[in-house]
C-alpha cells in the first residue's frame, strides 16, 4: 500500500529536479520558489527514508535509492498524463483511430462485445481490427502497422521484442457436426479415420496442438487441411465429416447455437494465456489504453 504522506507534488517535483538537472531549474519549470522545491524533496525522502538526490554546485545526482525511485515515478507520472490526456481527448470530442489485430478465437468471441462496450464509453474512438494468424499478425505489429494484437501468447521465438499482458485462458476445441459418427465411439486414435481441419505451422495454437497429438500417440493425419479460416470452416464442417481443431472462442458461438458439436476429448493441456501484445518499450496510446479497458470490462461482466 502507497504511504498516504506521499502525495503528487513529492512525485512531481522529484521527476522535474532530475529532468532539469537542478532544484533551479525545476523551481522555474514548476513555478514555485527553490526553497519550496527543495522542502518538498526533503519531505519526501524523510518519508521514504533516503537520500535520492546528492546536491552540489553541478546540479543533483541520483543516488542508488534514486534510481530505483526515478525509474518508477517517471513511469507514473507517464501514465497519469496518458490518462488525462485520454480523458481530455473524449472530453473535446476528437476521434482516435486504433488498429487492432485479433487472432481469429478473440475476433470471434471478444471482439465484437469490445466493440459494443465502446460504441457507448468512448463513441470517438475508431477501431480498425484486422483478423489473421499469430505470424502475420505479429509481424505486423513490429512493423508499426497495428497498435496492439489480443491472442494467444505465441511459442518463444515469436513473442521477441513484445510485451504480453494477459487477460484469461483459452482450450483448443475439436468440433464436428451434429450427427457425425465419431460421436457414437470417441476415440482420440480415430482422427485419423476422418479429414481433419488443422492449424498451419504459424498459428499461435499449432505447437501445443503437435504436442496433445504427440502425447497422445497420433502421429500425422493422412487426410489433414491446414487452415486457420474460420469463414471456410464454419462453413465446411457443418456439411462434411471433418473435425476441426480450432481455438474454443472461435466456435463458442456455433456450439452454443447447436451447429457443432465438441468431442469428449480432454484437451485441457491445449490450455493457454490470451492477451494483449504490444511492442516493447512502446508508450501505449490513450485509444489503445481504452480498449484494453473495455475488453477487461467485458470479461469482468462474464465472470
Amino acid at each position: 500500500m502507497i504511504d498516504p504522506r506521499i502525495k503528487f507534488r513529492h512525485i512531481q517535483c522529484f521527476v522535474e529536479i532530475v529532468r532539469q538537472g537542478s532544484l533551479k531549474g525545476a523551481s522555474e519549470r514548476l513555478n514555485l520558489t527553490q526553497p519550496g522545491v527543495s522542502r518538498t524533496l526533503k519531505d519526501l525522502e524523510e518519508t521514504l527514508g533516503a537520500i535520492l538526490l546528492e546536491r552540489d554546485r553541478g546540479g543533483v545526482t541520483l543516488t542508488p535509492q534514486g534510481e530505483v525511485f526515478w525509474h518508477f515515478a517517471q513511469t507514473s507520472m507517464a501514465a497519469l498524463q496518458q490518462g488525462l490526456d485520454g480523458v481530455d481527448q473524449l472530453t473535446r470530442g476528437g476521434r482516435t483511430v486504433v488498429a487492432v489485430g485479433a487472432l481469429p478465437s478473440v475476433a470471434a468471441s471478444l471482439m465484437p462485445q469490445v466493440v459494443v462496450h465502446l460504441a457507448t464509453a468512448a463513441p470517438k474512438t475508431q477501431m480498425h481490427i484486422v483478423e489473421g494468424a499469430h505470424g502475420d499478425l505479429v509481424g505486423r505489429l513490429r512493423a508499426g502497422a497495428l497498435d496492439m494484437v489480443i491472442g494467444r501468447l505465441g511459442p518463444v521465438e515469436t513473442m521477441q521484442g513484445l510485451s504480453f499482458t494477459q487477460l484469461y485462458t483459452e482450450v483448443v476445441d475439436m468440433v464436428v457436426r451434429p450427427g457425425h459418427p465419431l460421436l457414437r465411439a470417441p476415440q482420440l486414435a480415430s482422427l485419423r479415420d476422418w479429414p481433419v481441419i488443422y492449424p498451419p505451422r504459424d498459428s499461435a495454437i499449432y505447437g501445443l496442438v503437435e504436442t496433445f497429438m504427440l502425447a497422445n500417440g497420433i502421429g500425422d493425419l493422412p487426410d489433414k487441411l491446414e487452415t486457420v479460416s474460420g469463414a471456410f470452416a464454419h462453413v465446411y464442417t457443418p456439411v462434411s465429416d471433418a473435425v476441426w481443431i480450432i481455438s474454443h472462442g472461435v466456435v463458442a458461438p456455433a456450439l452454443a447455437a447447436g451447429r457443432l458439436v465438441r468431442l469428449p476429448f480432454d484437451t485441457g493441456p491445449t490450455r493457454g494465456p490470451i492477451g494483449v501484445m504490444t511492442r516493447a518499450g512502446q508508450s501505449a496510446s490513450a485509444a489503445s489504453d481504452t480498449v484494453l479497458l473495455a475488453a477487461r470490462k467485458v470479461l469482468a461482466e462474464r465472470d
